[in-house]
Formats: C-alpha cells, structure tokens, sequence
C-alpha cells in the first residue's frame, strides 16, 4: 500500500495491501475451472471462515467450485501465492450449494480476530457478492444482466449497457466542543446505553466537508468550523466507503437531537467517557469499525491535532 502522509487512523479493515489482478479481468477464461483456481464463499456479508488454535480466524479458499453447478456468478479477487482467488456469492442456503462444514462468520462481527493478510480478500468478496445478490436485472430495461471483466461488469443482454459496482460513501465525525470534550450520541435504532459518534451518507453534488457539517447540523443542531481527514475504511455491509474526520464545533455547544432519528447525545470529557464505559453505563462500537478509531484517537491526544 503506497505510504501514507497526514494523521491516518487504522482499523481491521484498514490494513490492506491488496492484488487484485485488475489486468487479468479482461481475460475470458480467467474464470473457468483449473488447478490453479480457489472459491471464498460469501453470503450476506459473511464468509467462510476457520480458526486456528490460536483463535484467529483465516478465510478457507476452497480447491473444488461450491455452485454445484448452479449459475452464480465468480469474481476474480485476485491472486494468492500464483493461485487465481475467486469469490462466490450463495444467495440461499440449499443441499446443493450448503457444505455442512462450512463455517460462515458475518465479516462485520469478526473483523478483529481475522487474520490480517485475509481482510482484501474478505472486503472484496462480501462486498462484490453484495452486488451481485441485488443486481441481477438491468436498471434500464428490466433485461437480465450477464457478468463480464473477471465478474467486475455486468452487461444488459438485452441493451447492451453496462453496470458497475456502487460505492456509497459515507462520512463519519469525531465532534469536539471548545473545551476538547467529545460528543457521543444514541441513534434511535441502536441499545439502550450504546453510544457512537456521528455519521451519515454523502448526497449528490456534496463535498465531503460539507457533508460532515450538513450531518452535524442536522443530527444535534451544532454549526462545524473546521474538519480534519483523519482516514478511510471499506464497510461492506453492502457498500459502503468510511469517511473519517476530526470537527471543531463554533458557537453554543447546546444540542437540537433530530426527532426520531437521535434518542440523545451528550458531551464527555475523557474521565468522564473512561468511568462511564468501565461501569458499563455506556457502550461504544467494537475495535473493528473506524467509529471506534476516532473515539480511541480522541482518548489518547495529548495535545490538540491541530497544533
């Protein structure tokens, strides 16, 4: 991975040095049968996984094709040690495709225990087996789509147009008041207790820091002076690129939560937030997620970033 300059904030799903063989995809037979060719199984956004004695956890690239000879579609993922590595999506579970075996783990919950060399490939299979689960049509004409590119394009049999894998991106913000206190809000759909910090998706025509002030404004009601890129994470689930940021809020630190959507937020100080997760008060996201990340990075600043 090219070296990287500027504050920048790691997770699991952070440390990758990908080969994807994009050079290869243009080949027609870089998806046929061989000796040379392995399956990740996805579905859902889990993969098919093993653990060591260790507990860790590693992807199982299987030798024999897992369609029984049903029609869903490979993807090249890349090359592994020479070996082609190819990604297969089985939609619902049936006797055909179901290996009793097979031990499908859901990405987002193991991220942390899996093996570091193994996140591009899981990232790239749950995410394209994602794509290929919910675009079998053409958006156009309604025509059945037919996969091309090593599975990376799918085209209409009908228009001839191609289609593309979507990524939507997202932005998510450390908010910090004047005083270096951090906030931590509630969305309505999540536990009693559970706290993260904002986030919300980019709209069209919108710049990235405008989204993180837009977001702000919308979520608490606080106007954002100054936003800081402190790095990004693929989150599969199905689509979605993380936009990491730093914000420094102007003005009044009172909060306006958005009805229905923010059941309640609250400013910490770094005590406060350390007291409050060790008695189990308040929750916070898993070491696999950038939300965590940012919280983290806040706990442990010794003096303000932007110095």
């Amino acid at each position: 991975m090219p070296t990287l300059r500027g504050p920048h904030l790691r997770t699991p799903l952070t440390l990758l040095d990908p080969d994807r063989s994009a050079l290869e995809r243009s080949d027609p037979s870089i998806l046929e049968p061989g000796e040379d060719a392995r399956y990740v199984v996805t579905r859902a956004g889990a993969a098919a996984m093993s653990e060591d004695e260790d507990g860790v956890l590693h992807l199982v690239l299987e030798s024999d094709d897992p369609r029984g000879g049903t029609v869903q579609p490979l993807v090249l993922l890349g090359r592994r040690e020479g070996r082609r590595v190819l990604g297969v999506e089985i939609a619902e579970p049936s006797p055909e495709l179901d290996d009793p075996g097979r031990d499908l783990r859901d990405l987002r919950h193991v991220a942390s225990e899996l093996a570091e060399d193994d996140a591009d490939l899981a990232l790239a299979a749950t995410s394209m087996g994602a794509w290929h689960r919910s675009m079998r049509h053409c958006p156009l004409c309604g025509a059945l789509l037919a996969a091309e590119m090593g599975g990376w394009v799918l085209r209409c049999t009908e228009d001839g147009s191609e289609h593309f894998p979507r990524t939507d991106p997202a932005v998510i913000m450390s908010v910090r008041d004047g005083a270096g206190r951090l906030l931590l809000a509630r969305n309505a759909h999540f536990p009693t207790g559970f706290h993260s910090v904002l986030a919300g998706f980019v709209e069209p025509g919108e710049t990235l820091e405008g989204a993180v002030a837009r977001e702000v404004a919308e979520e608490v009601g606080l106007d954002v002076a100054e936003v800081q890129y402190v790095g990004s994470q693929p989150w599969p689930f199905p689509r979605s690129l993380m936009l990491g940021y730093r914000a420094w809020i102007r003005g009044t630190d009172t909060l306006t939560l958005a009805d229905g959507e923010i059941a309640e937020a609250r400013w910490f100080t770094r005590e406060e937030l350390r007291a409050a997760v060790e008695d189990g008060s308040v929750g916070i996201p898993g070491t696999a997620s950038l939300g965590r990340a940012l919280i983290d990075d806040w706990l442990d600043e010794a003096e303000d970033p932007r110095a």
